[in-house]
């Protein structure tokens, strides 16, 4: 376990362990609650001990000393009998373990009897290894709000079995929810989000797992452009693309080929080839929108039953073909799902581009002007008031090749 300059143990390091050791008792069949509980005890004493005295493998340490913690809390001879057999020294784990361990870990926090909000909480608690207050932070709850959450689900854990596979698109989808919450207090949310999906990369061979890691990357990378100076919202078209990451770029594109390879393209691959496509354009006006459109196509055909495909799949296709086909037949597109999203500010902010593509800015103020009514995010919000003021001051103009310069919707992942 390495130290800082001052002598002090490395938390970091430390937590680092904490999922490792975690999964290995609940793989012998603890329970969540009370192997967290003991864990926690001995990282207090880890803090205390090992500055003086560094252990020689620290993640037996920790496993030793917070069995020991479990053997004395059930105050038994069976308990005392376990404690003889997990006292001695474990053997560092391999590579593929820690990620068998993560995966395993991953499973049990996201178990279906869970609700999506508690599966998110205890995720980034057991194996981000944050605590309390930072996920509170991350979320504008306060701290109490968020312990409650967690031990309702530890307590809903309780007495479940823990030893069988999980479904794996759960986890796939509480990565996801954790990395578009966003950034907010001193937790960045995505990049923990990325750094889960690439461990759990490592335990699967899944091509979604890697779709979405590569998802990630590729949206993420653009993220140094996405605010000017002010805080305020810079759309896609208008980026400096000169900010964006080409390393993150180019991780993103590498983890997206290795998946595609494998020849079951699923909805995070395909998200992740737009994004990618958004990527490769050296400018708005050379994005390659016909591929984009035919991506749309596919993710829209993986499922077969119009009422369960989503909604907001159907929406972002109708920005490509507004792009591809005309913004007539895209404002035909959003007619179709004016039931389902019409009480949406995102279905407007599409209309509003749709009619701006169309060069109806009057049409096109009064779809911004909706959205921002009923947007809930204050910087989106005012993005999207300012679309409505500046196409309600323009001159309209419904002739081609006469179209006034116009901004695409804040993007949200595609």
């Amino acid at each position: 376990m390495s130290r800082t300059p001052t002598g002090e143990v490395d938390e970091r390091a430390l937590r680092a362990l904490v999922p490792q050791v975690l999964a290995g008792m609940l793989r012998r069949g603890e329970d969540f609650d009370a192997a967290e509980d003991a864990l926690q005890e001995a990282l207090i004493e880890a803090l205390r001990v090992w500055a003086e005295h560094p252990p020689g493998d620290p993640r037996a340490w920790l496993a030793t000393v917070a069995t020991r913690r479990l053997v004395d809390a059930r105050r038994s001879e069976a308990a005392r009998h376990r404690r003889e057999e997990v006292t001695h020294a474990e053997p560092p784990p391999s590579p593929i373990e820690e990620g068998d361990d993560t995966l395993f870990l991953l499973f049990c926090c996201c178990h279906p009897d869970l609700a999506p909000a508690s599966q998110v909480a205890l995720t980034l608690r057991a194996v981000g290894g944050l605590t309390t207050r930072e996920i509170a932070e991350a979320f504008f709850v306060p701290e109490a709000t968020m312990a409650q959450r967690i031990s309702r689900a530890k307590r809903t854990l309780r007495g479940r079995r823990l030893d069988r596979p999980g479904d794996l698109a759960v986890v796939l989808r509480v990565l996801y929810l954790i990395y578009t919450t966003g950034h907010a207090g001193r937790v960045d949310l995505a990049g923990e989000a990325i750094r889960l999906a690439g461990r759990l990369t490592l335990a699967t061979e899944e091509p979604e797992a890697r779709g979405l890691l590569a998802l990630m990357l590729l949206n993420h990378a653009r993220l140094p452009a996405r605010l000017d100076a002010a805080g305020r919202i810079v759309t896609l078209d208008r980026q400096d693309r000169g900010r964006w990451d080409t390393r993150e770029i180019a991780e993103g594109v590498r983890v997206l080929q290795s998946a595609l390879a494998r020849g079951r393209p699923g909805r995070y691959q395909i998200q992740a080839a737009i994004a990618a496509l958004h990527d490769d354009a050296a400018s708005a006006e050379e994005t390659d929108w016909v591929q984009i459109l035919a991506w749309y196509d596919e993710l829209i055909a993986l499922t077969d039953d119009p009422a369960q495909q989503d909604p907001a799949a159907v929406l972002a296709r109708a920005v490509a073909v507004g792009h591809v086909l005309g913004a007539a037949a895209a404002l035909r597109e959003t007619d179709r799902l004016r039931d389902v999203l019409g009480d949406r500010h995102r279905w407007h902010a599409v209309r509003g581009h749709l009619h701006e593509l169309d060069g109806d800015l009057p049409a096109a103020g009064a779809a911004y002007a909706e959205a921002a009514r009923l947007a809930t995010d204050i910087a989106e919000r005012d993005h999207l008031i300012r679309q409505a003021v500046r196409a309600r001051a323009a001159p309209s103009c419904r002739h081609r090749g006469d179209r006034p310069q116009r901004e695409t919707p804040p993007e949200r992942g595609f």
